[in-house]
């Protein structure tokens, strides 16, 4: 097999990583007022170094600061868009193993204009760009995520009359400005993460966007030229990866179903160069959506599960690894968790022990199957 030597890697990951002890203590101080913003951070900087040593250590090449200064995949990074609010919560009922987990994140609301008015996630580049020696990976969000969760109803009317164009185009020209911050400096490689193109294939979640007034066979189509108007003007040699998640919370998840409702449009007018999809149980489906994979692009394959502690065998990940190849050649995968461990700051129900179990397998498996990680 051809060695790789530009992302995603035979071995990769999603991003997220539990929270040390000293850095969720950290966060609650500072919540409480009695540990400063410079402080936390000071705090945040050693956590960070640390969880890049141990992706180092484990032979990984895409290197990311595990998400540590969030407390949401999304809002963290979106709320600093002028123009967008949190208000409130939204319901959601997340299902595990162990039965149905309540849970009501904040609503993003879009409540003006929206303007990039400084660069996001520039200084945290920098950072985690000094910490590691490897390739550093910048995980943010998809741009779907401010239109899905409200729908219409969570977009002001007064700014936004009509979503069409201006909405949409006001959306991708943020993105375009942050992603010309991070490749200014230096970022090459980058990861959107998004629930909503895997909820799309939900039948639950389809009849939700019916009633707020969407229709979920056209969705699809309207957040891929979003996202490609976002990163049309990213640097020719960023590799841009798409996350496709059904909801990580506490080892929870909010979505069913494979990818066919929208793997067409996924894999031929989505204009990223990977895909880091989620296989890890019977909710996924089956490969035969990877049919539409042309030539040229790349599928992660999350075969591992950050939801459970129990460790997947090796074989059973060459198993699948085998029967995906027959509907993609093997050069054109690579192999991952499904998931992050903490896409929320609470982290998934396992252990310190079971992360860098699941991440040694994946090395492992990688060097085994492609003869490189």
């Amino acid at each position: 097999m051809t060695t790789r030597s530009k992302p995603p890697f035979r071995a990769d990951h999603v991003g997220s990583f539990l929270r040390p002890k000293a850095l969720l203590d950290a966060r609650e101080k500072n919540k409480n007022g009695t540990l400063s913003r410079v402080e936390l951070r000071n705090v945040e900087d050693a956590a960070i170094r640390d969880i890049v040593r141990f992706q180092e250590d484990l032979g990984l090449k895409g290197i990311t600061d595990g998400e540590f200064r969030r407390t949401y995949f999304h809002i963290d990074f979106l709320e600093q868009l002028q123009g967008v609010e949190t208000k409130g919560g939204i319901a959601v009922s997340f299902r595990s193993a162990g039965g149905n987990v309540d849970f009501s994140p904040p609503v993003m609301h879009v409540t003006g204009p929206l303007r990039h008015v400084r660069p996001i996630q520039l200084a945290d580049f920098e950072f985690l760009k000094s910490a590691t020696k490897q390739l550093p990976k910048v995980t943010i969000p998809s741009p779907t995520m401010l239109h899905f969760r409200g729908g219409r109803q969570a977009i002001s009317k007064v700014a936004y009359p009509e979503l069409e164009p201006a909405f949409y185009d006001d959306v991708a020209s943020c993105y375009r400005a942050e992603l010309k911050a991070l490749g200014d400096a230096g970022c090459r490689y980058l990861q959107m993460d998004d629930t909503n193109l895997a909820y799309l294939c939900d039948p639950k979640m389809r009849e939700g966007a019916r009633q707020r007034g969407d229709d979920p066979d056209e969705l699809p189509r309207r957040y891929a030229r979003l996202i490609n108007a976002a990163i049309a003007e990213r640097p020719a040699d960023m590799t841009v990866c798409v996350h496709l998640c059904r909801g990580n919370f506490r080892s929870a998840w909010a979505a069913e179903g494979g990818y066919e409702p929208v793997a067409e449009v996924l894999f031929n007018e989505l204009a990223v160069d990977g895909y880091f999809l989620e296989y890890d149980d019977a909710r996924s489906g089956s490969f035969a959506p990877l049919r539409f994979v042309p030539k040229g692009k790349t599928v992660v394959l999350g075969l591992v599960s950050t939801k459970v502690g129990e460790l997947e065998s090796k074989d059973q990940l060459k198993r699948r690894l085998d029967e995906a190849s027959r509907v993609v050649p093997m050069e054109q995968l690579c192999l991952s968790p499904q998931c992050g461990f903490s896409s929320t700051v609470h982290g998934n129900d396992i252990v310190r022990e079971s992360q860098a179990a699941k991440l040694r397998l994946v090395v492992e498996t990688a060097r085994e199957v492609w003869g490189d990680a």
